[in-house]
């Protein structure tokens, strides 16, 4: 029996805000399938608390949002790219509201949103709903994609590998042309034969031993990317958030930055500040440079957190602003009214990705990307609070407008050939995928994480290729599953995040080198091509 094979004229790849407003934007112009690997809603856009940066009070300037953003980027934005972004905030803030979000009013009486501050933001200018800013947005957008007569959506669907014409050996310049994807609730393979792929797929915080970002947060869409030929760039700048939830039975559980933007102050495990050491702006100094702080009180004085204290606040007032968080403290046995909240960093946030513009145009043609999954020179070095929705958005409908303009068609002879199983046979050794899984997660934690040197970045490279070879005879010698193609991609990953970081020999922003503690009087990106076939 053949192939089943899938057509359409806009493939998507992702669930968040990237690729559902990629999909909205792009439904009335053709027939979208968006791909999702697991259910619609697990995705970091669910998960996200602070809110969305947008200038909006008049107190407020793009400008003045520009140079916070360029400041936090500690010299790698690229100006014209946090331009566009910034200016556009609004008209893409209305289109969201327009769908049906809802962001908190002021408490006041007087006419505006309730808008918070976060870490590096010289205005408040976050709105929010909540603190569960994203599981609202997420909501939204899933209701009205699920209306949407044009879209067609499947979970449990994950990719393989895209498609492109040198795979296919095709005489015309390499190109994507679709992607063979596994559902995983049947075993079954397919393909999908679309003009246009739009990859949205997220970030990579599970190759690192801790982090507060989803489980399939694998880095499938750098993986597939490079592997199809994509130019992958500044994968050495993983943001690692200053304060994620320190307990036994909390997985996973964030504290917003917008704690400390009501005037929560980072303490050590005594209670004492500390960040005044570190930089003039306190506990709302930028994540790179907290995270650091928190891991040298952390060294210096042999605990296991740091802590916040927002004590000062009352209860009803943490109540309201962050219901969400309150609670779920409260589960833990914390009060955040009357006691210190045990905290410590973790993995958050890739401000590298696939090279790609503000419209999503990558170095492979027919190929878009967006969202966190895209690396566009607004973050830099280190990604302001705030602003990834905010790309989001903007970037979505910057994507979908390039992509109805160019109208993509492909040869009415192409034909994309059945999957070769070859001799693979189901699996009996799934031990091995647990353990690589863990061997990996665990060098990068130790040798890849918030401080780097030469000696361990040596020793990472090292460990991670002898593990890729092992990845791949797997890959090869047993049957797909979705753990499997994960293990795969997240393996790929480490390499490429240990590559650019060897290739850094400074410290800037979110990569610190003892070896190269300074920071060098121009910035470079880090680019490496995709592997040619």
């Amino acid at each position: 029996m053949s192939m089943r094979t899938e057509s359409c004229d806009y493939l998507v790849i992702g669930s968040g805000i990237a690729g559902l407003m990629s999909a909205l934007n792009l439904a009335p112009h053709g027939r979208v399938l968006l791909l999702t690997k697991k259910r619609l809603a697990d995705c970091s856009t669910n998960r996200a608390q602070g809110g969305i940066a947008c200038v909006i009070d008049p107190e407020d300037s793009f400008q003045q949002h520009m140079a916070d953003t360029i400041d936090v980027g500690a010299g790698l934005c690229n100006e014209q790219v946090v331009r566009k972004i910034v200016s556009e905030g609004p008209a893409r803030l209305k289109d969201l509201i327009d769908l049906g979000v809802s962001f908190n009013l002021r408490s006041d009486g007087q006419p505006g949103f309730d808008l918070g501050r976060e870490g590096g933001h010289s205005q408040r200018r976050v709105l929010h709903a909540g603190d569960i800013t994203g599981q609202e947005i997420e909501a939204v957008l899933v209701s009205q994609t699920m209306k949407h007569p044009n879209i067609t959506m499947m979970e449990n669907a994950m990719v393989i590998d895209l498609i492109t014409t040198r795979w296919l050996h095709r005489p015309e310049a390499n190109q994507c042309v679709g992607a063979y994807v596994l559902d995983e609730k049947g075993g079954e393979i397919f393909a999908v034969r679309a003009p246009t792929t739009v990859m949205a797929t997220g970030g990579c915080g599970k190759v690192y031993l801790y982090t507060c970002n989803p489980d399939i947060a694998t880095g499938d869409g750098i993986a597939l990317a490079w592997r199809a030929g994509a130019t992958i760039t500044n994968m050495e700048f993983i943001q690692f958030h200053p304060t994620c939830l320190y307990h036994p039975l909390a997985k996973r559980f964030l504290i917003s930055e917008a704690v400390r933007g009501e005037g929560a102050e980072l303490v050590d495990d005594k209670g004492r500040p500390f960040m005044l050491k570190y930089d003039p702006r306190g506990s709302l100094a930028p994540r790179d440079i907290v995270a650091r702080a928190i891991d040298a009180e952390m060294k210096r004085s042999g605990a296991a957190y740091c802590c916040l204290d927002i004590r000062h606040q009352p209860k009803a007032f943490l109540q309201s602003r962050f219901p969400n968080i309150y609670e779920a403290c409260l589960s833990f046995g914390i009060d955040m009214a009357t006691d210190l909240i045990p905290i410590v960093p973790s993995a958050h946030y890739m401000c590298g990705g696939i090279q790609a513009a503000v419209d999503g145009v990558t170095s492979l043609p027919g190929l878009y990307a967006v969202g966190e999954t895209a690396c566009n020179g607004l973050h830099g070095a280190n990604r302001l609070a705030s602003n990834s929705l905010l790309e989001a958005l903007v970037c979505a409908h910057e994507t979908a407008g390039r992509i109805v303009r160019e109208a993509h068609q492909l040869p009415d002879a192409l034909r994309i050939p059945d999957w070769h199983y070859g001799k693979a046979v189901a699996s009996d050794e799934a031990v091995m995928v647990a353990h690589n899984w863990m061997e990996l997660r665990t060098c990068m934690w130790d040798y890849v994480g918030i401080v780097r040197t030469n000696k361990r970045l040596d020793r990472a490279r090292n460990r991670i290729r002898n593990l890729r070879r092992e990845i791949r005879e797997y890959y090869f010698d047993y049957l797909v599953t979705v753990d499997t193609l994960e293990l795969r991609n997240l393996a790929l990953v480490c390499e490429l995040i240990t590559r650019c970081a060897m290739l850094r020999k400074e410290s800037r922003g979110l990569h610190y080198t003892l070896d190269y503690p300074e920071r060098l009087p121009k910035a470079k990106d880090t680019n490496l091509p995709g592997r040619r076939l």
